[in-house]
């Protein structure tokens, strides 16, 4: 029989209040093909969206006498996708176009041949509420969001990608009948893997080094 629970149990299990959708934060430090146009402190602010990865791990079915013995297989690791904010200057898509166009040039279809040369990483940071929490944030004391912006505030999770190269700039919709509205469009990246982490110092390391590996 289950326990009857009550609001006041819930909210002492709710710690910090529940992680937010909105406080994140993106960082594509080390940028394959870099132009002067990349800039990854704008990308920061204009990273609308990204995703958290989902952990997907294939299954063998193996079949017995009528029936199914289904065993571990495979880990595959999805595409992760980002939303930018588009300004005037175009200086993000420029980047993300020009890193695509030296893996597969437009016009001869010509490109670099080792991955080494193509291939970058990425970080997305899952930010706290409270300050001076980090990866066992409770949120309930101080102030800051989590952002590392302040001396000693550390991200609640940090998800290293390894392996990163854009396969897709999305389109963006040209039409009159749009006002009031920013333009902005999606990158879709192959990932080789990821990782799941706390961050073992502040700032924004470009690879896993700073990274304290959760599993």
């Amino acid at each position: 029989m289950a326990n009857l629970k009550t609001i006041s149990q819930f909210k002492s299990k709710l710690a910090g209040g529940g992680a937010r959708n909105n406080l994140f934060e993106v960082n594509i430090n080390n940028f394959k093909f870099a132009t002067p146009a990349w800039d990854n402190d704008t990308f920061q602010f204009l990273c609308k969206a990204a995703t958290l990865p989902a952990s997907t791990l294939g299954v063998v079915e193996v079949p017995f006498r009528g029936r199914t013995l289904k065993v571990a297989g495979d880990r595959t690791f999805d595409i992760w996708s980002v939303t930018v904010i588009n300004d005037e200057d175009f200086k993000l898509r420029t980047s993300f176009e020009q890193w695509m166009n030296g893996i597969s040039k437009l016009s001869d279809a010509s490109g670099a041949t080792n991955p080494i040369s193509y291939m970058g990483n990425a970080l997305v940071h899952q930010l706290g509420r409270g300050y001076n929490k980090g990866a066992n944030s409770t949120g309930n004391t101080g102030s800051g969001d989590g952002s590392g912006g302040q001396s000693g505030v550390k991200p609640l999770r940090t998800y290293y990608f390894d392996g990163i190269f854009p396969t897709n700039i999305g389109a963006i919709d040209l039409s009159y009948d749009t006002s009031d509205a920013i333009e902005e469009y999606t990158v879709d990246f192959q990932v080789q893997y990821w990782i799941a982490g706390s961050e073992s110092t502040t700032g924004n390391p470009s690879d896993a080094t700073n990274i304290s590996i959760l599993w």
